[in-house]
């Protein structure tokens, strides 16, 4: 089941996630979108609305970062990487 994050790469919110994911040493498709909200197609596509981040993990999509950090950690925080 492939990851994507849908974001903008100045958005904090975002680097919240995308830190998160790095964090569980999670693989994921990165879309970065238009700055512009009414550009950003792929997120209205996916999610029905147009604010980032979103992430969607197979047929769940996830719009709030506080959502997405919580799900990140109850699916996958038992899967961290060992520490070195």
């Amino acid at each position: 089941m492939a990851l994507v994050l849908y974001h903008v790469d100045w958005c904090p919110e975002c680097e919240l996630v995308r830190d998160k994911l790095a964090e569980l040493g999670l693989a994921y498709d990165d879309v970065v979108v238009p700055d512009a909200r009414p550009m950003r197609t792929q997120v209205f596509d996916a999610s029905g609305q147009y604010y980032v981040p979103v992430l969607k993990d197979g047929d769940k999509v996830l719009t709030e970062t506080r959502d997405i950090l919580a799900h990140l950690e109850t699916q996958y925080g038992d899967q961290r990487p060992a520490a070195r």
